[in-house]
């Protein structure tokens, strides 16, 4: 039995729960920032869309934590000059 490496086991943990889609506008390394944001910020969304959905948070509580979202993801833009 072949034993497999621990850290390629977190990296592909961490890449079915986060996965990263190849970026495809003008490249620049605040449009890439910015893009690596604008992902996270839709995953998390996900999220808490189906932590709702299986009745785990409140609409209101899931609302509440997608504003939060939406307002570091405006953050971002702004501290990035976009």
């Amino acid at each position: 039995m072949t034993r497999s490496n621990p850290s390629s086991d977190a990296q592909a943990h961490d890449q079915m729960l986060f996965p990263r889609s190849r970026y495809y506008g003008e490249f620049s390394p605040k449009n890439l920032a910015f893009n690596a944001n604008l992902q996270e910020f839709a995953h998390r969304v996900g999220y808490i869309s189906c932590l709702n959905t299986g009745g785990k948070i409140s609409p209101e509580d899931a609302y509440q934590r997608i504003q939060g979202l939406y307002h570091q993801l405006k953050q971002s833009k702004k501290s990035l000059g976009l």
